[in-house]
């Protein structure tokens, strides 16, 4: 019998090291698809992010929405097994509340219609500096001067290249920087007290 007990008790060890193996390479597996999955999701996060922002943008310079939507949530495409479905949902919810909260204001009567614009905004700000300044100078004004309204950069430099294409910014380099100003019509006509 010691014959047959050292061949078994070799073919259990060889069983015991590939179930090891296989299991810490499925692991691994597990962990490196989660992370796939989980940028994905972040992109797929902050693009629906960039969307609202610049439909925000959008209104705020009066132009007329295009009647393109954005791409279809995670539930509406075809999921290969239920666990890809659970993991995308969160995303999904998540960019969801920023828009209901909106819709919600607006059925309230709360939107808040009653104050200028962020474009009314740029273009007095503009209109009042002697030297011409970034979107993160102006943004950082701004925000300074309105804190309660959360003025973002890419926000004001969105709206800033927009005001440039109507010519009512002007756009200079320096560099690598960029710098906006007034219309040198306004910029002639600004108010000598306006100076700081």
């Amino acid at each position: 019998m010691p014959k047959t007990q050292a061949p078994a008790t070799e073919l259990a060890s060889q069983y015991r090291a590939q179930v090891t193996g296989d299991l810490e390479r499925n692991v691994q597996e597990q962990e490196r698809i989660g992370a796939e999955i989980t940028a994905v999701q972040e992109r797929l996060t902050a693009l629906r992010q960039d969307h609202t922002v610049l439909v925000t943008v959008q209104q705020a310079l009066g132009i007329t929405p295009a009647p393109a939507k954005p791409a279809a949530g995670p539930d509406s495409t075809a999921l290969s097994s239920p666990r890809k479905a659970a993991a995308a949902g969160p995303g999904k919810r998540t960019a969801r509340k920023p828009a209901a909260k909106k819709a919600a204001a607006k059925a309230s009567g709360t939107a808040k219609t009653d104050r200028p614009t962020l474009v009314d905004l740029i273009r007095h700000h503009l209109a009042e500096q002697s030297e011409p300044r970034s979107a993160a100078e102006i943004s950082a004004a701004l925000g300074q001067a309105h804190p309660e309204r959360g003025i973002k950069t890419k926000v004001v430099r969105v709206t800033l290249e927009g005001l440039v294409a109507k010519s009512q910014a002007q756009r200079t380099k320096q560099g690598a920087s960029v710098f906006y100003t007034a219309p040198a019509a306004q910029a002639e006509t600004r108010p000598a007290d306006a100076d700081r």
